[in-house]
């Protein structure tokens, strides 16, 4: 199965690139010759690469500076998303949409499921979800994965930035009143292939919305702890967390206060549902501090 990832960098796409089964041909396109804001690269990219699956990987992840350039994140969430299920209709390849918790509000008080209200409260959650929005009507084969609290061995995300803060610090501040699902891009990919191995068999399954997310959830402050916790195990980093509201830590955007999401229909559909996210971190954990 020839499939076409976008981007090279990104914690999914890395994650992919080491998780990929035998049996599998995995095309990363990212930057000059696919540019989610040069639409006409996107076309180009997939016609000559004549998938039979596209992973559409790549986005524009900063929040806060969304709320500055909101434009831009909606060109390369909203509108390119778009273009390239367009593209997979023509090379008549479904496309696994990555998207987000961002889309909801936060309001409820349990987790979410796939048909909940939307309601996103920031730049970047409104362009996530346009994006959704152009690949359902795009008339491709689709499958959106929405997904929360993303971290792994690589890039930028909260686990590196707890050790690395940890590294000149004995106390730190994190926010305590935002729940979610810390959820490994190690076990996203996981996911997508046990996803691409039953489209490879014919299964159903496509032209629907699932979440896939860690196993479980936390709060920002509890997270860090934890890190912190697996990080001693190892020799590692290590510091004190005082956990404080959302309103002594003010930022441009604002996150929804629940970010949990409810994985079962993704686990029903595909027989896959990911650990739990305390032995994910452990393992991301142990990779950072040890090597």
């Amino acid at each position: 199965m020839r499939i076409l990832v976008t981007g090279r960098k990104g914690q999914v796409a890395r994650s992919l690139a080491e998780r990929a089964p035998a049996g599998f041909d995995i095309i990363f396109a990212g930057r000059p010759e696919l540019d989610l804001a040069a639409p006409d690269t996107i076309e180009q990219t997939v016609a000559a690469a004549s998938p039979d699956l596209i992973i559409s990987a790549a986005a524009y992840t900063a929040v806060d500076q969304a709320e500055d350039e909101p434009e831009r994140a909606q060109l390369i969430n909203g509108e390119a998303p778009g273009v390239l299920a367009h593209a997979a209709r023509e090379a008549g390849a479904p496309i696994i949409h990555i998207s987000t918790d961002y889309v909801f509000d936060g309001s409820l008080d349990r987790p979410y499921v796939e048909d909940d209200k939307v309601g996103p409260v920031g730049a970047y959650g409104r362009s996530k979800l346009a994006g959704e929005e152009a690949v359902r009507v795009s008339g491709a084969d689709h499958l959106i994965l929405r997904t929360a609290w993303v971290y792994s061995p690589f890039g930028n995300n909260f686990v590196k930035t707890m050790l690395r803060l940890a590294d000149g610090r004995d106390r730190l501040t994190v926010v305590e009143d935002q729940l979610g699902n810390p959820t490994s891009a190690l076990d996203i990919a996981d996911g997508i292939f046990a996803v691409a191995a039953r489209l490879r068999e014919g299964s159903g399954g496509l032209n629907a919305t699932y979440h896939l997310a860690g196993t479980g959830s936390t709060d920002w402050a509890n997270f860090a702890r934890h890190i912190f916790a697996a990080s001693a195990e190892h020799g590692g980093p290590t510091a004190d967390v005082e956990g404080i509201p959302s309103s002594q830590w003010p930022t441009k955007a604002t996150r929804p206060a629940n970010s949990r999401l409810d994985s079962s229909k993704l686990s029903k559909a595909f027989g896959y549902t990911a650990p739990d996210w305390r032995s994910s971190v452990n393992e991301v954990v142990r990779r950072l501090v040890t090597t």
